[in-house]
């Protein structure tokens, strides 16, 4: 019969080789090393690329105001740039202009339409380049950012049926990252730059006591509102 050294002892050799194994097969063993640091996501992470955005408003120099079209495009510009825009909004101004009276008006125009839009005036940013002359368009720009997805590669590029680590797929989390940069409404968000906008102190107050009332607070539904479940992944 061993005695309870031997028994002991050998239990602390066993022990000891198990422990090493360990570490030799953490070292050496089927994990890659950017596993041990960071999470799937940070694996498959969304890139951003600098854009810049522009417009050009024709002006036609027999008349003495931009036409309702070329106004039109601005109001549309301008609600891209609020909804998306990065830094100023720049109006170049065309000098020596065929119609210099119309190009200054323009500009007017145009800043007129960014301020009923929602746009300070300090938020824009003018400037002027050489027409000579020629019947040269006003050029209105913002810089911007591009959500780009990541390359996620093909399932069949991966043996599901290898079990030798207990480690997710380089593959999970690449369609997450892939959807949000495409549902994203601002790609800058990203950057974390922009500052948050106060909150709605007056309508908090009214949900509150909606809620102290026991009154449902959420939006009531007409009668003439309905809704379907999709059936887009069935």
């Amino acid at each position: 019969m061993r005695s309870v050294k031997g028994i002991v002892a050998s239990v602390g050799l066993v022990s000891v080789a198990a422990l090493a194994g360990c570490q030799s097969a953490g070292k050496h063993g089927p994990v890659p090393a950017e596993y041990l640091t960071g999470t799937s996501l940070d694996r498959n992470a969304i890139q951003l690329a600098e854009t810049t955005e522009y417009l050009e408003v024709h002006m036609n120099p027999d008349e003495s105001q931009l036409r309702l079209s070329e106004r039109e495009r601005i109001r549309a510009f301008v609600a891209d740039y609020k909804k998306r825009g990065v830094g100023p909004l720049v109006m170049s101004l065309p000098k020596n202009h065929q119609n210099e009276e119309l190009a200054v008006k323009a500009v007017a125009e145009a800043r007129e339409i960014a301020w009923s839009s929602g746009v300070q005036y300090e938020e824009i940013s003018g400037s002027a380049f050489e027409a000579n002359g020629r019947n040269a368009p006003m050029v209105l720009g913002f810089r911007a950012y591009k959500a780009i997805a990541p390359d996620c590669p093909q399932k069949a590029a991966f043996n599901f049926a290898d079990a030798s680590s207990n480690n997710d797929m380089p593959s999970l989390g690449c369609s997450v990252r892939t959807n949000m940069a495409a549902m994203i409404s601002n790609p800058a968000d990203l950057l974390g730059e922009r500052e948050i906008e106060p909150g709605d102190a007056a309508r908090r107050q009214i949900q509150l006591q909606l809620y102290r009332e026991g009154q449902p607070t959420g939006a009531e539904r007409s009668d003439a509102e309905t809704g379907s479940v999709s059936t887009a992944v069935n």
